[in-house]
């Protein structure tokens, strides 16, 4: 039996982009045995993957931050014996881990710091979506099309018990959802615009539920203020996968360039994000069938950073401020229109 380690201690979004790759890996091989090495916040994702044998977390700015507890805990993966090492991440700490590992074998991509640590070094290519350098990674053959995997996961019974109660009294014939946060400033498409959207799908009688992290409760609650209508405010109140399993039950997502645009690729619906201060071209765009993205781009200064900033560097937000709500609305009308004669 293979023994296989993969690291991915990045954020929620990445390590969803990495389930197709995981997915992959074991069909090629399902009597090998994958462990995936994350950070405790995304652990959640990677349990709830048919295609993941275990978990090891490391806690990097807690009890493993220091160099004594990294290299203990490096010690402890050494002892697995692992056959093959296949690191997404790319930091400096990572690189030391895989060395210490003394795997047989070990792949990374061009871009990690000391890449001269892997046995095999992948070339990163920058043009690409991170599903397929993912895929790039672990070797995987793929065409135009068939790297558009969905990330699969699978929901335990008290998952759907709790949805299905969140949704007992919300009628789900015409029920969207809408994600307006990020932790990054700049990737969140202004308040006041999403407050138009929302009022737009609620006189047209649609059941919306704002979705994020406990920290975009006040944000959703400060959008569907004075809103009257079928508005349910879901941030802070549902796990990764309870969130995914609540957007199976959505005609359609409207997300920012943040982690529930790819919760939404999980579910399988039709996903329509918003790049304010980044770009599609970064790589982590919606790609199943039907998806679409909107971006204003007459801007020399776009995009000023592959996260995003604080806020806007030249104290405009254009990127956001002329990015019309009207356009959102018309690209989401055709989405469920298409949605509806399909």
């Amino acid at each position: 039996m293979k023994k296989i380690l993969f690291i991915q201690t990045a954020f929620t979004g990445d390590a969803i982009l990495t389930l197709p790759a995981l997915q992959m890996l074991k069909q090629s091989d399902p009597d090998s045995h994958i462990d995936v090495l994350c950070i405790p916040s995304t652990e959640e994702i990677f349990l709830a993957s048919p295609y993941v044998d275990n978990t090891i977390v490391i806690d990097k700015r807690g009890k493993h931050k220091s160099l004594i507890s990294l290299f203990r805990f490096a010690n402890e993966l050494r002892k697995k014996k692992y056959d093959v090492v296949y690191s997404a991440h790319r930091s400096l700490r990572t690189s030391v881990l895989v060395l210490l590992t003394e795997a047989k074998e070990s792949y990374g991509f061009s871009n990690s710091s000391l890449k001269y640590v892997y046995k095999n070094v992948i070339q990163y290519e920058l043009n690409k979506h991170e599903v397929q350098r993912n895929l790039d990674l672990i070797g995987y053959a793929y065409n135009e099309e068939s790297w558009k995997i969905r990330p699969s996961i699978k929901f335990t019974e008290e998952a759907t018990s709790k949805v299905n109660d969140f949704l007992n009294s919300i009628s789900t014939d015409k029920l969207i959802a809408i994600a307006p946060g990020s932790i990054w400033a700049t990737k969140r498409y202004p308040s006041d615009k999403w407050k138009k959207i929302v009022s737009y799908y609620s006189e047209k009688s649609y059941s919306i539920l704002l979705i994020g992290g406990k920290d975009d409760e006040k944000l959703c609650d400060s959008i569907s203020e004075n809103i009257s209508g079928k508005i349910f405010n879901a941030a802070g109140k549902l796990s990764i996968t309870e969130s995914i399993n609540l957007l199976t039950r959505c005609k359609l997502l409207i997300s920012n360039d943040s982690a529930p645009t790819h919760f939404g690729m999980c579910a399988g619906i039709k996903v329509l994000t918003i790049y304010c201060s980044t770009v599609p071209g970064f790589g982590f765009y919606p790609y199943l069938s039907g998806s679409r993205f909107v971006s204003f781009n007459d801007l020399n200064c776009k995009p000023c950073g592959i996260h995003g900033h604080k806020e806007c560097p030249l104290d405009h937000f254009n990127c956001a401020n002329k990015l019309s709500e009207y356009e959102i609305i018309r690209i989401a009308e055709e989405m469920l229109n298409e949605s509806q004669t399909s």
